[in-house]
């Protein structure tokens, strides 16, 4: 399942598009291919959606589920995560005017929606609720077989949670696709599902089939394939993640892209954890993924600056002092383009 260019699609965004936790929502807005009619969120009703995020689309921003209904949706998407991964009952009850509307869901919370006690129950007629945190059936326990394929596999890494991994291989992606490369796009979390339709949604998966999950969803791709970008998850330095190891052992990378917010200097709301110096998280990132020598040695090729927090002149100089520091490419994929990326992914 995925959301396609027929589905008119709102996207339940309260809190999220200033706010920290409505990354699924931005990231639909800046690669859907779906026609989105509406955003709903609360605190930002009635401003531009261009003005506010920098993404070029002139979607409207409504106060409620009621309103977007004037917009004739088909689908809601839910575009926020929440602490917690469940919505405060005020929100929850826009999910029940969606629902008795006839509006299908797309879900990517931990709390699954099928047949959810608070939900108005039985569904119309093609009305559905998609759960995309779902474990996929018939998992093994990973064996390596990804190191196999000829093609490249590249898997996104980060310093740290939620900064624009998944942006990073998508734009490598369409770049690589309009190059007239048979690209593949492997995703492992919710938004980057709901755009590619296929893949695993990573923190769903047990943890002793997690790296399984991966290498079944990169072989699943590798037909007839000139490249293989895997979404990235977690940071090998953040104290809480653990789908970076998995990811690392079930797609057997051949080439990494390390993925770093300008100006960060430690993991976010843990200020006690700093972020090594950049040449020292490449290292890092380098050994692990080849487990010191016993797998296919694997490079990071490039630098991804995510720079929305500088403006224009700070970011350029941000991504000189990076490329200056580690010898590699650097560039901000999102707002300078990916050319540097996949050049470097492809250069010899």
């Amino acid at each position: 399942m995925r959301i396609t260019a027929n589905h008119r699609v709102a996207i339940l965004q309260h809190q999220g598009i200033l706010g920290s936790i409505g990354k699924t929502g931005l990231t639909l807005l800046r690669y859907s291919e779906a026609n989105i009619v509406a955003v709903i969120d609360s605190e930002s009703a009635g401003q531009s959606l261009p003005k506010l995020t920098g993404i070029a689309r002139d979607v409207p921003i409504v106060a409620s589920v009621e309103e977007a209904l004037g917009m004739n949706p088909d689908v809601l998407a839910i575009g926020i995560a929440p602490p917690g991964g469940a919505l405060p009952p005020e929100w929850f009850a826009e999910l029940r005017c969606a629902v008795s509307a006839g509006l299908s869901i797309v879900n990517g919370l931990h709390t699954p929606l099928n047949h959810h006690p608070e939900l108005p129950f039985p569904l119309r007629e093609g009305q559905w609720i998609w759960d995309v945190r779902q474990e996929p059936k018939g998992l093994k326990i990973g064996s390596a077989q990804a190191r196999q394929l000829a093609c490249p596999r590249v898997l996104t890494v980060g310093t740290d949670m939620a900064i624009g991994k998944m942006s990073t291989c998508l734009e490598i992606h369409r770049l690589a696709k309009q190059r007239g490369l048979q690209s593949q796009f492997v995703a492992t979390g919710q938004a980057g599902l709901m755009i590619a339709g296929s893949g695993v949604a990573l923190d769903a998966v047990r943890v002793d089939f997690a790296a399984g999950a991966v290498e079944q969803a990169v072989m699943q791709c590798a037909t007839d394939c000139d490249l293989i970008l895997v979404e990235g998850q977690g940071s090998l330095f953040h104290p809480g993640s653990t789908a970076t190891l998995p990811l690392l052992r079930g797609s057997q990378p051949t080439h990494l892209v390390l993925v770093h917010r300008g100006g960060q200097t430690h993991i976010r709301n843990h200020p006690h954890v700093p972020i090594p110096a950049l040449p020292e998280a490449i290292a890092l990132y380098e050994a692990v993924a080849s487990a010191a020598g016993a797998l296919t040695p694997s490079r990071v090729v490039a630098v991804a600056l995510n720079s929305r927090d500088l403006d224009e002149t700070d970011s350029r100089r941000a991504i000189q002092q990076i490329e200056a520091e580690t010898g590699l490419p650097c560039t901000d994929p999102v707002r300078f383009g990916p050319e540097k990326l996949l050049d470097a992914i492809l250069a010899p």
